[in-house]
């Protein structure tokens, strides 16, 4: 799947061991910043890498720019639930400060939302959607998400202190 941004085409693929570097770059900046994920922000490189590369049928991925080398994003889907709910996914995206409001995020839900069809899920949903994060509140429900519950306090914000934590759902 490709995508076109304010500043190149980008392509969106499987991610392959030797991207970790690259994906963890993008990583880092957002777990230690503590405002979006519900990652310990002091998360170790080992542990992220454990949590966020998937083996099927979830699959981590890349958004990849057009000269193919530098990765922009990433995203990773997996079943949000064992055995009776295994087949609803779960995913989670990351993209790169420098490339915040290019559409990235956008294409790679897109893509988790296809590959996860394609791999025989009948639905994605979003376990912890910080409520503080408008930006994406408002690109999941414009992609066709919409907000099941908010639970109340449950994300402590380094900056704004206790915000609410949405549970998003899609059919695929």
């Amino acid at each position: 799947m490709s995508a076109v941004s304010q500043e190149n085409t980008i392509h969106i693929r499987p991610a392959t061991a030797e991207d970790w570097p690259g994906i963890w770059s993008i990583m880092e900046p957002v777990i230690r910043e503590g405002e979006t994920f519900t990652w310990d922000r002091d998360t170790s490189e080992d542990a992220a890498k454990a949590k966020w590369m998937k083996e099927a049928p979830g699959q981590t991925f890349v958004a990849v720019a057009n000269d193919g080398d530098r990765i922009l994003g990433t995203g990773e889907f997996h079943p949000n639930q064992a055995g009776g709910g295994s087949h609803v996914a779960n995913a989670g995206y990351m993209v790169g400060a420098k490339h915040s409001g290019q559409g990235i995020a956008r294409a790679l839900c897109a893509y988790s939302l296809k590959e996860a069809k394609a791999a025989g899920f009948r639905a994605m949903q979003f376990n912890a959607v910080v409520e503080s994060n408008v930006r994406a509140v408002w690109l999941w429900q414009s992609m066709g998400f919409r907000i099941l519950a908010t639970v109340p306090e449950a994300f402590e914000h380094p900056e704004i202190g206790y915000v609410g934590l949405h549970v998003m759902y899609q059919e695929l």
